[in-house]
């Protein structure tokens, strides 16, 4: 078993000591944690959102995510608060101009520079590399430094001016007593949310009751306006007076060309008042009238024989 031809084991060999705990490079940790989602573990790409704990993603991870949550996924845990695209917000970040990328390394053998980061803060200009404190508005979803927000104190976003409170500042991949601080906000913004949409319910409901109590009260005033012996008459009456409608209406269509209606009076052409010239052309103007005696005789019914 080993020990022969003439080795000498050492103490280190044979006793066997307590384990040593495995540290995890702080490097390697801050590079997964700013260059790489939290959700794929694929490297960050716009567009970039961040939750309400300050964690980073990208926004196709999210929505495939919340599209198929039923697949058991090791990584769901760390967006398991994440229960819409709402609870997340797009982040407006600035460019390192400083940041070349894999553009110089076409042959595989360049350096690569862990403190060199993709993005900058607008206003102080420090890397988003993680060694310093990054952190995000909720309202317009503006990426600083923190030492950008404490020099340059203001209630107004430093790029696109828009108003924010202190409960809008989320921190980027903050220490374990940030994000349970995170935890606390998100959790009381939910509740107040939900008492919000609670207390809107019951207005809605009293508002609908407010419009239908105004429509009955409207109706038997439109009652009055009518003639007060006229009542809604049976369907089947209705549908009888409606048949009886149509064939008087088709009987007036139809009448129109053969007599005229009733109600119009022969207008008399004495009456008018036209020149005599004109009325003496008509049969009952007084010059066409004659007398017995000029009228046609019985015999032979012709006029003027006496």
């Amino acid at each position: 078993m080993g020990c022969d031809g003439g080795t000498i084991p050492k103490r280190h060999e044979l006793v066997k000591g307590p384990k040593k705990v495995e540290k995890v490079d702080k490097d390697a940790e801050l590079v997964a944690q700013w260059n790489y989602c939290t959700l794929s573990q694929e490297i960050l790409r716009r567009p970039i959102v961040a939750c309400e704990l300050g964690r980073l993603y990208n926004k196709d991870a999210v929505i495939e995510f919340l599209l198929d949550k039923s697949a058991e996924k090791a990584l769901g845990k760390a967006a398991s608060h994440i229960r819409s695209i709402k609870n997340v917000t797009e982040l407006r970040l600035s460019d390192n101009p400083a940041w070349e990328g894999d553009k110089g390394n076409t042959k595989g053998d360049k350096h690569d520079d862990l403190q060199r980061a993709r993005f900058i803060c607008p206003v102080v200009g420090l890397e988003m590399n993680g060694r310093h404190r990054f952190c995000f508005l909720r309202c317009c979803g503006c990426v600083f430094s923190e030492r950008a927000l404490k020099e340059i104190k203001a209630e107004v976003c430093h790029t696109c001016g828009a108003a924010f409170q202190e409960d809008d500042v989320i921190v980027l991949n903050g220490t374990k007593e940030d994000v349970e601080l995170l935890k606390k906000r998100m959790e009381e913004r939910r509740l107040r949310a939900k008492l919000e949409k609670k207390t809107k319910k019951p207005k809605t409901a009293e508002c609908v009751s407010k419009s239908g109590v105004a429509d009955d009260s409207a109706g038997p005033s439109k009652v009055k306006a009518g003639k007060p012996d006229e009542a809604d008459p049976d369907p089947r009456e209705k549908k009888s007076t409606l048949v009886s409608k149509g064939t008087a209406a088709n009987g007036n269509a139809s009448g129109k060309a053969g007599k005229p209606p009733c109600g119009a009076l022969k207008r008399s052409i004495a009456d008018s008042e036209e020149s005599e010239t004109y009325k003496s052309i008509f049969t009952s103007h007084s010059s066409a009238k004659r007398s017995k005696e000029e009228s046609a005789h019985w015999v032979t019914h012709t006029s003027y024989c006496f």
